[in-house]
C-alpha cells in the first residue's frame, strides 16, 4: 500500500496483482488467453513484469506452451533473463498464487491501475496546454474528448502491431471468405452490384458520395442507412444539416412501404391494406437502431463530439453526413478551400479514430451537368476531398435524359460511378430512382 503522503507522487500500481497475474499463467498456461484479452504489456507498472509478459506473448504467438522452462529459455534468448531476476524470480511468481482461478480479477486490477496512470498522464499534459493561451479553447476541448475516448474505448489500438499479430488476423479473414464466397468484410449497402465491387463499406474508411442538386444524394444515403439499421441491425447515425428529421422519416416510410409520402401526408390511401402496410413498416422502423441528428449549422467540433458520444453510448457502426458543404468550420476567417481541407482531413481522422466508415454526401460543380461522366475535379470547394477519401461515388444523370423523363415517368435511370476506390475496383452501376417514394433500386429489382 502506498503511504497517503506519497499517493500524489507515486503512480497508481499494484505489484502483488501483477505478480499474481503472471504467476497464474505459470500455474495454468491456458489462462494466457484471458490475460491477453484484458491487459497489454504497457499496463504493467513494473518493467520486469512487462518484460516477462512480453516473453509470454512471444511464446503464445509461436504456439509454444508456457511453463517455467520455456519461459526461462525465451527470456534467455531475448537476453533479459538476468534483468528480471533470473529463474529464481520466475519460480517465486509461480509460488505466490495458490490457484489461477482468479486471474481475471488480477488482470482487471492491473488494467484499472494502468487506466488511472493514463488519466494522470493525460491530465498533466492537458493542464500544461490549458495554460498555453495560444491554443484555441475549442480545439483543446475537442482534444480532451478525443484523448479520453481513446483512453477508454480504443486501448487496443494504441501503440504498434507487429507482423506476427497482423498476419494471423489477415489469414483468418481470408479463410473465412474462402469458406463463404458471398462473405463480405465490410458493411453492406443493400445494392448487390455495388457491394460486389466494394466488398461493403470498410472500417475506418472515409466515403464521399457526390451529385448535383435534385439527383437524389440524400435519398441514396438514407436508403443505405435504413438498410443497414433495419436489415443488418447495425446501429447507424444520419447527420442531417439540411432537412428536418420528420421529413426524413416521411421519406423512410415512403421508401420502405412503397407508398408516396404525398399520399399518406394528405390521407389519400387507396385502400385499408395500404394503411396496414404503412403501420407494419412503421413498427419495424421503430425498432431499428437508426439515429437521426437534425442540426442545421452544425460545427465540425460539435459533429466530432456527437460522433464519439454515439459510438460510446450506441456503438454506432457507420455515420452519414448530409451534406459536406453545410458543415461549419470554427475558424470562419479561413478561406473556404482551407476550411474544406481541414474538414476533410478531420473526418478522415475521425473515421480511423472510431474505426467505422463515415459517408459524407457532397455537391458537384455545375460543370458536371454537361458531362457524360463526372470527374474527381468536379467535387466542389476542395481538392483535398479527393485526396483524403478512400472511396468516391458519383450519382449522375445526363440532363437530356432527365428532361425527357421528368414529366412523363415516376422512375428515372441514374448512373452510379465508382470514381475512386483505394481498396478495390472502380466502375459503373445503373440504378432506377423512384421519385414519388424517394427510393433507389437496382435494375433487376425495379423490374
Amino acid at each position: 500500500m502506498v503511504p497517503r503522503e506519497m499517493q500524489d507522487k507515486v503512480p497508481p500500481h499494484d505489484l502483488e496483482a501483477e505478480q499474481a497475474a503472471l504467476g497464474s499463467v505459470l500455474l495454468d498456461p491456458d489462462t494466457i488467453s484471458e490475460l491477453i484479452h484484458i491487459v497489454k504489456p504497457d499496463d504493467f507498472y513494473n518493467n520486469n513484469h512487462k518484460t516477462i509478459f512480453t516473453a509470454m506473448l512471444s511464446l503464445y504467438e509461436k504456439g509454444q506452451k508456457i511453463d517455467l522452462i520455456t519461459l526461462v529459455d525465451e527470456l534467455r534468448s531475448l537476453d533479459t533473463l538476468n534483468v528480471i531476476g533470473g529463474p529464481a524470480y520466475l519460480a517465486k511468481l509461480s509460488e505466490i498464487v495458490p490457484s489461477s482461478a482468479n486471474i481475471t480479477n488480477y488482470a482487471l486490477i492491473v488494467q484499472e491501475h494502468a487506466k488511472r496512470r493514463g488519466v494522470i498522464k493525460l491530465a498533466a499534459k492537458l493542464t500544461q496546454q490549458a495554460h498555453d493561451l495560444s491554443i484555441d479553447i475549442n480545439q483543446l476541448m475537442d482534444q480532451v474528448e478525443e484523448e479520453m475516448f481513446a483512453l477508454t474505448h480504443n486501448r487496443e489500438e494504441l501503440g504498434y502491431r507487429s507482423m506476427n499479430e497482423i498476419v494471423p488476423q489477415a489469414m483468418n479473414t481470408i479463410m473465412e471468405i474462402a469458406k463463404d464466397p458471398h462473405h463480405f468484410e465490410g458493411i453492406m449497402s443493400g445494392f448487390e452490384d455495388l457491394d460486389n465491387l466494394l466488398n461493403g463499406f470498410q472500417k475506418s474508411s472515409f466515403v464521399v458520395v457526390g451529385a448535383r442538386p435534385n439527383v437524389g444524394k440524400t435519398a441514396f444515403g438514407l436508403n443505405i442507412a435504413t438498410h443497414i439499421a433495419l436489415r443488418s441491425k447495425i446501429p447507424a447515425a444520419f447527420f442531417s444539416l439540411e432537412m428536418p428529421d420528420l421529413e426524413l422519416m416521411y421519406r423512410i416510410l415512403a421508401s420502405e412501404s412503397r407508398i408516396s409520402s404525398e399520399r399518406f401526408k394528405k390521407g389519400m390511401y387507396k385502400n385499408k391494406e395500404e394503411i396496414l402496410k404503412l403501420t407494419d413498416v412503421a413498427g419495424r422502423i421503430y425498432e431499428a437502431p437508426l439515429h437521426i441528428i437534425d442540426r442545421p449549422g452544425l460545427k465540425l467540433l460539435e459533429l466530432r463530439s456527437l460522433a464519439r458520444r454515439l459510438k460510446a453510448e450506441k456503438n454506432i457502426g457507420i455515420i452519414f453526413i448530409d451534406y459536406l458543404g453545410l458543415l461549419v468550420h470554427e475558424n470562419s476567417s479561413l478561406q473556404r478551400w482551407e476550411q474544406f481541407s481541414d474538414i476533410s482531413r478531420s473526418l478522415k481522422a475521425l473515421a480511423r479514430e472510431l474505426n467505422i466508415p463515415i459517408v459524407a454526401l457532397a455537391q458537384l460543380r455545375r460543370e458536371a451537368e454537361g458531362k457524360n461522366i463526372p470527374m474527381l475535379a468536379d467535387l466542389r470547394d476542395s481538392g483535398s476531398i479527393e485526396q483524403d477519401a478512400d472511396l468516391i461515388l458519383f450519382l449522375h444523370r445526363e440532363r437530356e435524359i432527365e428532361k425527357d423523363i421528368k414529366d412523363q415517368s415516376d422512375f428515372v435511370p441514374t448512373d452510379l460511378y465508382i470514381a475512386k476506390n483505394r481498396n478495390g475496383q472502380t466502375g459503373k452501376i445503373t440504378l432506377m430512382f423512384f421519385k414519388s417514394i424517394t427510393r433507389f433500386e437496382t435494375l433487376e429489382k425495379s423490374q
